[in-house]
């Protein structure tokens, strides 16, 4: 649990080096969707767990790549372009509140509690606590909300495969692997349009191999084989880590300095997020 969160929550400070380092925010996206491929790949014929076959799958494939991968996985690269990576953590904690307004929105979610109602209204309370609109000097911008809409762009996906892929009989490791070859195709269609590869660094390289190798491809692989070995319950607690993990990453090696009002947002949201989550179940892992 620990590595899983160390390797998933380290995420934002790699797309950070990345962007800092001659990187754009489509080449991130199309790099990292095709190593996490690559790794899924090898661990899926390791298993030989077969990649699907049929039209059908590949096209519902093809929605849940752009919703859990290429979109978010854009969005947080742009957003970090502005935006710190700890806050950016600290921003994709509020996707398991999207996905309870989605479950609500669409059905899957009846009879909300007053403890989880009261849950909700605490995370967006925290989250507009960081934003601070009323500030001259809040977060408010496009940047923020860039990440806001990447941690929205999964509680999309989550609703979308509980509905459309979970239980077709896919193996996991080769259903996942097919979805990031075609987060990898949807995403380098916009290669035309993400700016040419200049002034590359030897650091911004290290980090966006790191970040398609382990911090996409093996952190699926790692969240697969915990509930496996631990139950989902465990799984969903190294979501509680990762904003966590981004902050200490970011102020340790970054040098960011996270004020009073956003380390309060992010415990108020971790709270909230606790306690919409009673009597649940884990969403299945993304990549």
């Amino acid at each position: 649990m620990a590595i899983l969160a160390l390797l998933w929550g380290s995420a934002f400070l790699w797309i950070k080096l990345a962007l800092n380092n001659g990187f754009t925010p489509v080449q991130i996206t199309v790099t990292r969707s095709a190593l996490g491929a690559l790794v899924l790949l090898g661990l899926a014929w390791a298993a030989r767990q077969r990649l699907p076959r049929d039209r059908g799958t590949w096209a519902r494939l093809a929605v849940a790549a752009f919703f859990c991968n290429a979109l978010p996985f854009f969005l947080f690269s742009i957003g970090e372009q502005s935006v710190d990576s700890g806050v950016a953590g600290v921003l994709n904690a509020t996707t398991p509140l999207w996905s309870l307004l989605i479950g609500l929105a669409i059905g899957t979610e009846r009879g909300l509690s007053p403890v989880r109602l009261a849950g909700l209204l605490l995370g967006f309370t925290g989250t507009l606590l960081i934003f601070a609109p009323w500030q001259q000097h809040g977060l408010l911008s496009w940047g923020a909300l860039a990440l806001l809409g990447a941690a929205g762009s999964y509680a999309i996906a989550f609703a979308y495969m509980d509905r459309r892929l979970t239980g077709k009989g896919t193996a996991p490791l080769a259903l996942s692997a097919a979805q990031l070859i075609a987060a990898t195709g949807l995403s380098a269609a916009a290669l035309p349009v993400g700016g040419a590869v200049t002034g590359l660094q030897p650091l911004g390289v290290l980090a966006i191999v790191v970040l398609g190798v382990f911090s996409t491809g093996v952190t699926f692989y790692l969240s697969y084989r915990l509930i496996a070995d631990e139950g989902a319950t465990s799984a969903a607690t190294v979501g509680y880590l990762l904003p966590i993990v981004s902050v200490v990453l970011g102020a340790i090696l970054l040098g960011e300095a996270l004020g009073f009002r956003v380390l309060t947002g992010m415990i108020i949201i971790l709270v909230g997020v606790g306690m919409t989550r009673r009597a649940t179940r884990a969403p299945a892992p993304t990549t």
